[in-house]
Order: structure tokens, then C-alpha cells, then sequence
């Protein structure tokens, strides 16, 4: 399995949302990021994906998106195997 990053917030409907996908998908750890507690990690989450909302997800070294975007994966059929790709 793929490791998983989340750059997210203490208070995110999106990603409580997002998470719980996840771990319904056999993600068992998801690497949490909290840009409200370290304004230099939200710098770095916009300059590396050129977003601002949260979240912002990682599956390996393939960025999903947000929540709506992981959301989107998950209903065409390819968030499974990009979290099992080797």
C-alpha cells in the first residue's frame, strides 16, 4: 500500500471527509500535515500543489487533489489501485 500525506486543518469537514474514504479503502496511516499549526507547512502545501484549501493529498508521489478530487478517483475506479500501485 501507497504511504498517504494530507496537508489539513483541526477544523475541515473535507477532511474528516477524505480520511474516512481512505481508511475505508484499507489505508490503516495517513501522514497529517496541520498548516494551522505550522504556517511555513502551508507556504511549502502552496508552492508544491498551487492550492490553498485543504486538504491536499498525496498518495505515494502522486497528488490527488482535494477532497472533491479524491472523491471523484474513488468513483471512476482508481483511487484502489493507485494506493496498491508498487
Amino acid at each position: 500500500m501507497q504511504n498517504v500525506k494530507m496537508y489539513t486543518t483541526a477544523v475541515c469537514p473535507y477532511c474528516v471527509r477524505a480520511k474516512q474514504l481512505l481508511k475505508a479503502k484499507g489505508v490503516a496511516q495517513i501522514e497529517e500535515i496541520r498548516i494551522d499549526l505550522d504556517p511555513a507547512q502551508r507556504d511549502h502545501m502552496m508552492q508544491i500543489t498551487g492550492r490553498r484549501t485543504v486538504p491536499q493529498i498525496y498518495v505515494g508521489d502522486t497528488h490527488v487533489g482535494g477532497c472533491d478530487d479524491l472523491m471523484a478517483l474513488d468513483a471512476k475506479g482508481g483511487l484502489v489501485p493507485l494506493l496498491q500501485a508498487a
